[in-house]
């Protein structure tokens, strides 16, 4: 019998870019004997599309029963502990931590994108559930910084961030479901952020000025309960002439869409990851130091930032980006290879930690 492992974060939620870290996970874990139980927010629609044990993430006695049989609880990445929008997050995963070290188990943190920690008590959760972590492994170097702000004893190892695991595609859809007479299409993947009427009318814009520039916008809904809204909104703003992406039960289908796209505006992260996975070029809006840090880790210029940002010079800012397409792609197509191997990385620490 192999390791017994209970996999925490934000997975089974709805949100395609967590989905896709458990699964690039679940590829790493491929051949291997490990007795494997996953928290899940939907666990029976998890088990269903994965075939992989769940527990409801919110259920305390479940969690209790899995930790008592587990051998290590492990955090295969995300950005969970950031307190952005309040402290919530951090405080479930650090409670997690704690409950179990308490049990004398093995913490295992792998892929993490750590921060942006701004609240005190955000931090101090952060700190003291890194401080708990028996192995930490980061996505980045901004992550490493944080730690280190944090006074982090242990030093992490930087690798990837586990998506770029997933396996290509098997078959792609038909290639004129998005694609209108001689238009190129271009994905876009917003995010909420900041005022929800200034980000609808950016993006509503943005969408106007690309289809007259030829290029057709097709809005990508990563989050089924965060972009609904905004997705809706911005499509009400065109007069509802937007195509979108809705939907998509699994990582797997989103990558078969975006395979046949010219080219994808990100402001969500694993937006821009799975694009990257397939081929296809991301052009990242930064409204989180995570964007910008998986932007210069393929070599990409600079992403603009969000806030304070318009239409008209995200417009122009893409379409200078764009013109360098070819470029940008050869730069991609030689860091995909690193990214995934960086990934792999991840799955050596695990194995190297369980074995000893």
């Amino acid at each position: 019998m192999g390791a017994r492992l209970l996999v925490a974060g934000y997975f089974g939620c709805g949100n395609l870019g967590d989905d896709a870290i458990l699964l690039g996970f679940l590829e790493g874990l491929r051949d291997r004997s490990v007795d494997l139980t996953v928290m899940s927010g939907y666990p029976e629609e998890t088990h269903r599309l994965y075939g992989i044990k769940c527990i409801p993430r919110r259920e305390s006695a479940s969690f209790q029963d899995e930790l008592a049989r587990c051998d290590a609880l492990v955090f295969p990445g995300g950005s969970i502990f950031q307190d952005v929008s309040s402290v919530a997050s951090v405080s479930y995963y650090a409670g997690l931590v704690s409950k179990a070290k308490k049990a004398g188990k093995k913490v295992i943190m792998l892929g993490q994108g750590v921060g942006p920690l701004n609240n005190f008590l955000g931090k101090r959760l952060a700190a003291g559930a890194f401080n708990s972590a028996d192995v930490i492994a980061v996505r980045d170097a901004a992550s490493v910084q944080t730690l280190k702000s944090l006074n982090v004893k242990n030093t992490p190892r930087v690798c990837g961030d586990l998506a770029f695991l997933l396996p290509k595609p098997a078959g792609q859809e038909e290639s004129a479901s998005f694609s209108v007479g001689d238009m190129r299409t271009i994905g876009v993947a917003p995010r909420p952020f900041g005022k929800h009427k200034e980000i609808v009318q950016m993006f509503g814009e943005l969408c106007r000025l690309l289809y007259q520039n030829n290029l057709m916008p097709v809005l990508i809904e990563m989050d089924r309960e965060q972009d609904r809204q905004l997705l809706d909104d911005i499509e009400k703003s065109q007069g509802g002439k937007v195509p979108s992406i809705r939907k998509v039960t699994t990582p797997m289908q989103l990558q078969q869409r975006m395979s046949r796209m010219e080219c994808i505006i990100a402001v969500r992260l694993h937006a821009a990851i799975l694009a990257t996975t397939v081929g296809v070029l991301p052009f990242m809006v930064s409204y989180d130091p995570k964007v910008s840090a998986f932007a210069a880790s393929l070599n990409l210029p600079s992403p603009p930032g969000l806030t304070g940002m318009s239409a008209t010079r995200l417009f122009e800012s893409f379409m200078g980006f764009y013109k360098e397409r070819e470029r940008h792609l050869a730069t991609i197509d030689r860091r995909r290879d690193e990214m995934r191997r960086l990934a792999e990385l991840n799955m050596q620490i695990l194995f190297d930690f369980v074995k000893s």
